[in-house]
């Protein structure tokens, strides 16, 4: 279970079924990650891709805060459906369109055909450091990222992802969120 932090659904308890192997960002991680997106970007009009959606944590995060253009990617059907009733329960469908399957080939498939504000990638935590950095390389060569973008990887703190565009790396317990910058020059000064 999962709860919705804030935003027009806030408080809102999410079930998932008891057979369902996710691991949901944590409510403490995910107040944090909010504060510093909120300090930074107007909910309300940019665009989000949720790599590795899961049951929708982060995506029904955005959609209640009101961004109305979220991309979710996941693989499990079962997720993938759950994801869309949920969203269709709480009045967001309009909002989030969930697209099943990997994710690296879909970044592959529809890479320079959108650009988000914000890219985030919550890979099973068993996630090696190379899949780690293909992700990266996919989504910052590609244009996944506009010029005021971020990607946030949201990793186990023991794993340290060196990368040029790497500009911070916020930990909270076990979990850390690294974020990166798009491959432009203008943002070289971009901070979080």
């Amino acid at each position: 279970m999962y709860r919705i932090i804030s935003g027009r659904w806030k408080s809102k308890k999410i079930s998932a079924p008891k057979h369902f192997d996710v691991r949901p960002t944590t409510d403490f991680a995910k107040e944090a990650l909010f504060s510093i997106l909120e300090n930074t970007y107007d909910m309300q009009s940019i665009s989000v891709l949720d790599l590795f959606a899961g049951i929708g944590s982060i995506s029904l995060e955005f959609a209640s805060r009101g961004c109305k253009d979220v991309f979710s990617v996941e693989l499990n059907p079962k997720h993938t459906s759950f994801i869309n009733s949920t969203a269709s329960e709480l009045d967001m469908s309009s909002q989030i369109n969930v697209q099943r399957g990997d994710v690296t080939d879909w970044l592959k498939k529809f890479r320079n055909k959108k650009s988000f504000e914000i890219v985030f990638a919550d890979a099973p935590f068993e996630t090696e450091e190379n899949k780690y950095q293909e992700i990266l390389s996919l989504v910052l060569n590609n244009k996944y990222l506009k010029e005021n973008g971020i990607l946030i990887i949201e990793h186990q703190s023991r794993l340290k992802l060196d990368h040029p565009n790497l500009i911070d790396t916020r930990k909270y317990g076990n979990v850390s969120f690294s974020f990166f910058k798009p491959n432009t020059s203008d943002t070289d000064n971009q901070e979080i």
